[in-house]
């Protein structure tokens, strides 16, 4: 590691931290030479996931895109953003799981259909409706009708 002020290439760590689940480590050093201090982050390299689209080109997975896409569903509804973050990350422990490093759009796609079920109704159907392309009210509806009986179920 090189002194960002300096450029000399010794240092000493004066003290580690673990961030993000333990994912990362923040170190702070000082320069043997000038005695200044500076931070550097560790963090595991990951071989990079792809997703497979649906037209079968493969592009890489990007946290942000899948955020992006629950934003959007949950715009004006009572949803926490810890709540999507949770659900990225199930996209990413599923993910994980697998031997390969590619999923499927429509896995992703499903993986968060089923959280957004469970989080918001009205974010769900929004979900969905871009998720499986509606084009008409009647997919709506057919959409609408798979959640009632659940609703009631609660109500119960």
């Amino acid at each position: 590691m090189r002194c960002p002020y300096c450029g000399h290439g010794e240092d000493r760590v004066v003290d580690s931290r673990e961030l993000a689940a333990a994912s990362q480590i923040r170190r702070r050093r000082e320069c043997t030479a000038c005695a200044r201090r500076f931070t550097t982050y560790e963090r595991i390299e990951e071989v990079p996931a792809l997703v497979v689209k649906r037209d079968g080109r493969r592009e890489p997975y990007d946290r942000g895109k899948v955020l992006a896409g629950l934003l959007r569903a949950c715009e004006k509804r009572p949803v926490s953003l810890q709540e999507l973050e949770a659900s990225a990350e199930a996209v990413e422990a599923a993910l994980s799981r697998k031997d390969e490093r590619e999923i499927s759009s429509e896995e992703i796609g499903h993986i968060l259909m089923e959280r957004l079920r469970e989080l918001d109704q009205v974010a769900y159907v929004r979900f969905a409706s871009v998720y499986r392309r509606f084009e008409d009210v009647d997919q709506f509806l057919v959409e609408l009708r798979k959640l009632r009986p659940r609703r009631r179920r609660k109500e119960q």
